[in-house]
């Protein structure tokens, strides 16, 4: 895969399968910019890039997109720090578009950078919900494996073989899962998605 920090973003022509840019490369006031927002929408409600649009990863499609860039001429991808911007921006340029820019370190890097935010009420990260379930599945599968039936640890074992998986390609089966949980998919009316 190929990174490139960009010193003009909005003037560089596509030749890469990824480009990257600092929080402070992001032309925030350029109306020729798409701020993007793919974290799941409790995640934007509770912290975004002011001006940023939310289409969560698990909701994404090149058309949606398309429609949101018409009249721009780059599309910055952003998400908690990093990775789910990566899967975005490789899924959206597999299917045509072009001048998609990751921010590297996401809204954390935006935030430590000292640049503006706007905050709503907090939530839970997916990743942190994803430890949370997958730690409770291994508890519980080797507690009723010591206590009920030895099969039980099947279940220990198959969250295990899935964080294996997760970290060996850089997707979460359990985060896919999760981002389309209720809880992740309530928006306060003040998002501007």
């Amino acid at each position: 895969m190929n990174t490139a920090i960009l010193e003009s973003p909005l003037g560089a022509h596509w030749d890469k399968a990824l480009q990257t840019v600092l929080p402070a490369q992001v032309p925030t006031g350029d109306a020729r910019a798409l701020l993007l927002d793919v974290r799941t929408l409790g995640e934007f409600t509770e912290i975004h890039v002011p001006g940023s649009a939310s289409l969560p990863l698990h909701l994404l499609e090149a058309a949606k997109v398309q429609v949101l860039m018409a009249g721009k001429s780059a599309c910055y991808l952003f998400c908690r720090s990093g990775g789910r911007a990566e899967q975005a921006a490789e899924k959206l340029h597999a299917a045509g578009l072009q001048n998609l820019y990751v921010v590297k370190g996401g809204v954390d890097a935006w935030a430590a950078a000292g640049l503006p935010v706007s905050k709503g009420r907090a939530t839970m990260s997916l990743e942190r919900q994803v430890r949370l379930t997958a730690g409770l599945l291994v508890l519980i599968g080797s507690v009723l494996g010591y206590f009920a039936s030895p099969a039980w640890l099947a279940l220990s074992a198959f969250v295990g073989a899935g964080l294996m998986f997760s970290g060996i390609t850089n997707t979460c089966g359990m985060a896919m899962i999760l981002a389309r949980m209720p809880w992740n998919n309530r928006a306060s009316a003040s998002c501007g998605h």
